[in-house]
């Protein structure tokens, strides 16, 4: 009888240590499905990218593709200097995350995104291209965008009206090499202000304003962008160009200006109620603790970079896809008539 006891009793044991390895298997299986669940990108009616500068040592991309892992679009304008053709003639700088940049917009436009390319005067080469098509990625001068409320804005980049650009493109030349420097200055200078425990002050953003302040100040350019668009007849312009993130309403007519991932890392968005907002990208957040919640497209993703080699060009940057990681940023919004 003892034995008997002793035996039902193992067997009740062996039975609860199966049970509870199943509900853990499904308390697992359930935290993954809500962690896919909670990482899914959120969707916006219309996403503005401007000055992104690929090509470039400046741009961001690491910040952008954690942007564009958290958001994803009906429509998404790319409004100029998406390329750094500039930079490119000058040397040639095209890591790894550039390429992944063009590819996650690429599969956006594969996804059924629509895709609109307005060039600016750092990728003033596609203005010859008007009209075209690439990769599902249409390029033109300008576009009017159709908001929620029926209102209608001018979509440009915003160089045209810029008197430096316009008349005196040698100092604009001369503006772009000196703000370059001050990048490149601007990462040392950051790494001694937190030595000193100080907080982030942009040493580059300061030189660009005051490059671009020395002929022409930002208010007058959101003056004549905003008399070119009551010119057109539109209720609003949505531009890049100048670095400065910004809504503005000015008697009944909006101006957006959407910012840039070299510095501020910032993006216009239009919600699916008709609200237009400014996002800016504060920073990726840190790597998870090896849990085994990541989802399998980190995996993926890995497998894929280890079988791509890195592109000799741009041409190579529209031949494959990467694989999205798992969001882990963060955003700030910035208010409307935010300086």
């Amino acid at each position: 009888m003892t034995k008997a006891l002793e035996a039902s009793d193992a067997a009740c044991v062996i039975w609860l240590q199966q049970e509870s390895g199943i509900k853990s298997l499904q308390l697992l299986a359930g935290t993954r499905m809500l962690e896919r669940v909670s990482t899914a990108p959120k969707r916006v009616r219309t996403l503005f990218l401007s000055d992104i500068h690929l090509g470039s040592k400046g741009c961001q991309a690491d910040k952008l593709l954690d942007f564009l892992r958290h958001y994803e679009a009906d429509t998404v304008y790319l409004v100029g200097d998406i390329v750094d053709g500039w930079q490119l003639r000058t040397g040639w700088y095209w890591p790894q995350t550039h390429n992944d940049v063009v590819q996650k917009l690429l599969r956006q436009a594969r996804k059924g995104a629509q895709l609109l390319y307005i060039p600016g005067n750092h990728d003033e080469f596609l203005r010859d291209y008007y009209g075209t098509h690439f990769g599902g990625i249409e390029v033109l001068e300008d576009a009017t965008h159709i908001g929620v409320d029926g209102k209608r804005y001018l979509v440009i980049h915003g160089d045209l009206f810029d008197v430096v650009i316009r008349h005196a493109r040698w100092l604009a030349l001369l503006g772009n090499n000196a703000y370059d420097l001050a990048i490149w200055l601007n990462t040392y200078f950051n790494a001694i202000r937190r030595a000193l425990g100080l907080t982030y002050w942009s040493l580059s953003q300061w030189a660009k304003l005051k490059v671009k302040n020395a002929v022409n100040f930002i208010g007058e350019y959101e003056k004549t962008l905003a008399a070119e668009a009551r010119r057109r007849g539109v209720d609003g312009v949505i531009c890049g160009h100048i670095h400065h993130a910004v809504i503005r309403d000015d008697s009944g007519l909006s101006y957006i200006n959407c910012g840039d991932w070299v510095e501020s890392c910032t993006a216009a968005i239009e919600h699916f109620d008709g609200r237009f907002e400014i996002v800016r990208w504060t920073g990726l957040a840190p790597p998870r603790d090896e849990t085994g919640l990541t989802p399998a497209a980190d995996a993926d993703e890995a497998q894929a970079r280890r079988e791509w080699p890195a592109a000799a060009g741009l041409s190579a940057a529209f031949g494959e896809e990467t694989l999205p990681k798992p969001p882990f940023g963060r955003q700030l919004p910035i208010p409307p008539d935010a300086a």
